[in-house]
C-alpha cells in the first residue's frame, strides 16, 4: 500500500510538473515595479496611482512619471503607524474606503504591539497623496497572543458597506479558533467606523466577542465578494489548504476536522468532516500556501472570466479556478513562468491581472494579453 502511494504522489508531482512546464501562451508579463521588500497587498488609487504594503511596515506608491510610466516614490508613505514586523508579522493588508473618491479614507491591517503580547489591528485613515492623516484604531483583536504567527489580515467590503477580514488561529492554542471569548481563528465584521453591526451572529451570546462572523478558521489570506457572496481561503498546515463560501456563524472546522497532517505529519484531528462543520468549496493537498484572493470578470482575458484567482506561495503560481453557480469548476495553473512566491493577486481598473512576488526584492507585475 505504501509503494502505490508513493506511485500515486509521484504521477500527481510528475503531471503538475508537466502542465507547469507547458510553454505559456496568450499572456505576457510585464514590470511595474522592483526593490520591494516583502511586498503584502495592493490597492489602486485614481490617476493610474497604487499603493503596495511592505511587510516590515512601509506604505508605497507607484505613480506615473514624466514620460507616463510607472514608478516607485522613493519615500514611503508617512504616518503609517508603527507595525511589529517580526516573523509572520508585520504591515498587511491595504484596502480603501467604497466613498474614497469623496472622503480620501483607506484602511490598513497590521500586527501590533510586542512578540510576548501581540493583536491583529485594522487603523483607518486619509491620504492626502503624500502621508496619512487623522489615523484612528478602528479594531484591535482581544484577547493579546504571543509568538508572531498567523495574523490572517485580508479585509473585503461586503455589499452593506460593512468590513470583513480575517484572523489568523495564532498557531499555538488551536483550539481558541473554536472558542467565540477570542478572535483567534475568526473572520469578523465591523462597520466602517469600527462599531459592531446589530445582525452578527453572536452579538447577544453572553462572553463572545461580538465583531465574529465565522470561526473555525487556521489562518486566513485571501477574502473577495462576489456578487455579494464572501468567499476566503486559508493555510492548512501540511495540506488541508481551503477555500471557502461564507456564511454568518457558520464553523469551517478548524482544528476538529481538517484533510491535511501536522508539519510533524502527526495526525491533527481523526476527522475529516463532522455534522455541523461547513465542508471546503476546495481543499488543496500537498499544501499550495494560498496567500491572495481575487475575482476575475473583465474583458481583457475572456476566457478566464467569472474565475476566482488563488495566490499560491509554495507552489509559485496562481490558480484559476472558475465558478459557475456558486460551484468550482476544473483548476487552470497560471503564471509559473513567473518563478516565484506569489503573495497577492488583484485585478486592475483596466481589466490586467497584477501579481506581487514576495521576496526581499519584490516586484509588482502586471500581466496583459500577449502582442498578436
Amino acid at each position: 500500500m505504501k509503494y502505490v502511494l508513493a506511485c500515486l504522489v509521484t504521477l500527481l508531482a510528475w503531471a503538475a510538473s508537466a502542465q507547469a512546464q507547458a510553454p505559456a501562451a496568450g499572456h505576457r508579463i510585464e514590470t511595474v515595479a522592483t526593490g520591494l521588500v516583502h511586498p503584502w497587498s495592493l490597492a489602486f488609487l485614481p490617476g493610474g496611482r497604487m499603493l503596495v504594503t511592505e511587510r516590515p511596515g512601509r506604505l508605497r506608491l507607484i505613480e506615473p512619471g514624466p514620460d507616463g510610466q510607472p514608478r516607485l516614490r522613493p519615500e514611503a508613505v508617512a504616518g503609517v503607524p508603527p507595525v511589529l514586523a517580526r516573523g509572520q508579522a508585520g504591515l498587511f493588508d491595504v484596502v480603501l474606503d467604497p466613498d474614497f473618491a469623496n472622503n480620501r479614507r483607506l484602511l490598513l491591517s497590521f500586527a501590533h504591539g510586542t512578540p510576548e503580547a501581540n493583536h491583529l489591528r485594522v487603523v483607518r485613515a486619509q491620504f492626502d497623496g503624500r502621508q496619512l492623516l487623522e489615523v484612528q484604531a478602528i479594531f484591535t483583536s482581544a484577547p493579546a497572543k504571543s509568538d508572531t504567527q498567523h495574523f490572517g489580515g485580508r479585509m473585503a467590503w461586503l455589499a452593506d458597506g460593512t468590513l470583513l477580514f480575517g484572523m489568523g488561529d495564532g498557531n499555538l492554542e488551536r483550539t481558541d479558533a473554536q472558542r467565540l471569548h477570542t478572535h483567534l481563528g475568526k473572520l469578523m465584521r465591523i462597520n466602517a467606523d469600527g462599531s459592531v453591526p446589530g445582525d452578527n451572529p453572536f452579538v447577544t451570546r453572553a462572553g463572545a466577542q461580538p465583531e465574529i462572523y465565522s470561526l473555525g478558521h487556521r489562518n486566513p489570506q485571501g477574502v473577495v465578494v462576489v456578487d455579494g457572496v464572501p468567499y476566503a481561503h486559508e493555510h492548512g498546515a501540511r495540506g488541508g489548504d481551503e477555500l471557502n463560501r461564507i456564511r454568518p456563524g457558520a464553523n469551517y472546522g478548524w482544528p476538529i476536522t481538517t484533510g491535511g497532517v501536522d508539519y510533524t505529519y502527526a495526525r491533527v484531528t481523526p476527522f475529516r468532516s463532522l455534522p455541523g462543520i461547513e465542508p471546503p468549496l476546495v481543499e488543496w493537498t500537498p499544501s499550495i500556501a494560498p496567500a491572495g484572493l481575487a475575482w476575475y470578470d473583465a474583458a481583457l482575458f475572456p476566457a478566464w472570466r467569472g474565475s476566482l484567482l488563488v495566490a499560491a506561495l509554495v507552489e509559485r503560481s496562481v490558480r484559476r479556478v472558475p465558478m459557475a453557480k456558486g460551484l468550482p469548476g476544473p483548476q487552470e495553473l497560471l503564471f509559473q513562468e513567473v518563478g516565484e512566491r506569489i503573495r497577492d493577486v488583484r485585478t486592475g481598473p483596466d481589466g490586467a491581472i497584477y501579481l506581487l512576488t514576495d521576496s526581499p526584492n519584490g516586484r509588482v507585475l502586471r500581466v496583459v494579453p500577449a502582442a498578436p
